[in-house]
């Protein structure tokens, strides 16, 4: 594909026609570190939509701490992983330490759509979420889900990562991800099921 029929169908890690791809970005930068900025323009609202809808609010500083990591760890990076699943990845081992959070989150958006009072706080991060508010069921269900089942799907469902991306950014084997995915469907439609009236 041509750098300017990538660019017109929006292919990820390619800029416009007259400008670097990422990965050349990122090996300009090594020698002059003002250089790595493009990358944020480019991939900064979609990690950030993907943040948000799994901590809410958080998100901002997620995704400031996900540029600077990927910045600190720009020298490290190979070209076979990809910038887009790269900068997942990064961003899902961070969302790792807001597992409570985002446990909390779901649980919070449970019972808004039960109708239960919720504090503005959660309304704010129910403000943030893109196509809507979660459904109670599904929230629940995504508490519910063990952190490393959740990661793959959410990076499946809101990252829109292959099997290999993400065997890559969680740095585990491609049949664990294969596994994952289908405990996290099947537990999730469970749930599903459980919480649907008789």
């Amino acid at each position: 594909m041509r750098r300017a029929e990538a660019h017109e169908r929006g292919h990820p890690g390619v800029g416009p026609p007259d400008e670097p791809s990422d990965d050349d970005v990122i090996r300009a930068s090594l020698a002059e570190p003002e250089r790595f900025a493009p990358l944020f323009d480019r991939h900064a609202v979609p990690v950030h939509r993907y943040l948000a809808r799994r901590v809410g609010p958080p998100a901002d500083d997620l995704l400031a701490e996900t540029f600077l990591v990927a910045f600190r760890r720009r020298a490290s990076y190979t070209s076979d992983v990809g910038v887009r699943p790269w900068l997942f990845g990064i961003a899902t081992n961070l969302v790792r330490r807001h597992v409570r959070t985002e446990e909390r989150r779901y649980r919070a958006l449970a019972r808004l759509a039960a109708g239960e009072s919720t504090p503005s706080v959660i309304e704010d991060a129910i403000d943030r979420l893109d196509a809507g508010a979660l459904r109670r069921d599904l929230a629940l269900a995504l508490a519910s889900l063990h952190r490393r089942d959740r990661d793959v799907l959410l990076l499946t469902a809101w990252a829109d990562l292959s099997y290999e991306q993400i065997a890559t950014v969680l740095d585990i084997p491609i049949g664990t991800v294969r596994s994952r995915l289908h405990r996290a469907r099947r537990l999730t439609r469970l749930a599903l099921a459980l919480e649907e009236p008789t």
